[in-house]
């Protein structure tokens, strides 16, 4: 096997441009040359987007930039999905997102979403303006071990305790974590409504969503 360092590097370089032809073409390149899937994904693609998401956390990137990035990095897994599957590589698990009832905001959950799925997660996306009763469906139906709520205002994210009320009352609550985020939202509220995280970026966010999977599920 050679050394692929280089060729890794070009990839985690072409994603932070942005440039999705480009990145679809090295890829393909890097498996013709006997690269791993699961390396091209780990060290080339993830490396690169931990970067953007750095980036973006230190206020260097903005939203654009990071939303090209996303997108270069999604047409690049679509390439390697394949050869992933046909290896027997599995997502690290899955996790649910969607902004909760009454709120039409979208960007920031997608975001959150490319950064987590940035990090080797499978996300289930509910969209905006979610219903209490599609979430809790959405939980008992799929093995998703982390539930990410958004809010952008201060009217709807009461509805983020709305969410994990319910959860409680379908007997569900110990399945997954409850990640709350979104521009009113802080530590304090988190913890009041009984959440087992609050992130202020999409950055963090993917991290903490992270930890959650090297924890054996119950």
């Amino acid at each position: 096997m050679g050394d692929f360092t280089e060729i890794f590097n070009e990839i985690s370089a072409l994603l932070q441009k942005g440039k999705a032809k480009d990145i679809v073409e090295a890829v393909e390149k890097a498996l013709s040359e006997g690269a791993e899937a699961a390396d091209i994904l780990e060290k080339g693609l993830m490396s690169g987007m931990s970067i953007i998401g750095m980036k973006f956390k230190n206020g260097e990137v903005f939203v654009p930039e990071v939303l090209i990035a996303a997108r270069a990095m999604s047409r690049a897994s679509a390439s390697l999905k394949p050869v992933l599957v046909k290896d027997g590589i599995k997502p690290l698990g899955q996790a649910i997102i969607c902004t909760v009832k009454g709120d039409l905001h979208d960007i920031g959950k997608n975001l959150v979403r490319m950064m987590i799925e940035g990090k080797g997660i499978e996300v289930l996306d509910l969209g905006v303006d979610c219903t209490n009763e599609k979430i809790i469906e959405t939980v008992q139906n799929s093995d998703a071990r982390v539930l990410c709520l958004s809010a952008l205002l201060t009217t709807t994210m009461v509805n983020q305790k709305g969410v994990v009320d319910a959860l409680k009352a379908a007997g569900l609550r110990d399945k997954v974590k409850v990640m709350v985020g979104g521009a009113p939202v802080t530590q304090s509220f988190a913890d009041e409504i009984g959440a087992d995280a609050y992130s202020p970026d999409a950055a963090t966010a993917a991290e903490v969503c992270r930890t959650f999977f090297n924890q054996p599920s119950r």
